[in-house]
């Protein structure tokens, strides 16, 4: 979709697939789901696949797996992966089992820490002299 800035060049927005997960993942699904996204990016422009969660019953370890190697799946053709309609016990898992960074939320920015103030303009005192 391209649309004019008011006072400069036309900016081109990323493309945006939706990939919808069904409401149950077992581990024999994975190897087609990952083909099913695979076909549907090849030959396409880089963009953002936005993964549906909502319709997903059992969220558990599989459907956290099923997500991670979806996301690598998009890396691979040059696409980004964001979840979209993760519940509070998906994101506790998906936090526990340290993929915070790895399958980001639709429409949420990953937690940034502040700089530690003062930790490189001091230095150590110099020894006192004897």
């Amino acid at each position: 979709m391209s649309f004019p800035a008011p006072h400069g060049p036309i900016q081109v927005a990323d493309p945006t697939i939706a990939f919808p997960v069904g409401p149950t993942v077992t581990r024999a699904d994975l190897p087609g789901l990952c083909a099913d996204l695979a076909g549907l990016l090849r030959g396409r422009p880089p963009g953002i696949v936005t993964c549906h969660v909502t319709g997903a019953s059992r969220r558990d370890v599989v459907t956290v797996e099923a997500l991670a190697r979806l996301a690598v799946t998009a890396r691979r053709h040059g696409w980004r992966l964001v979840v979209a309609g993760v519940d509070p016990d998906l994101r506790l898992l998906v936090g526990l089992l340290g993929l915070s960074e790895a399958l980001p939320e639709a429409g949420r920015q990953p937690e940034r820490r502040e700089q530690a103030v003062g930790v490189e303009e001091a230095g150590d005192r110099p020894d006192p002299p004897r």
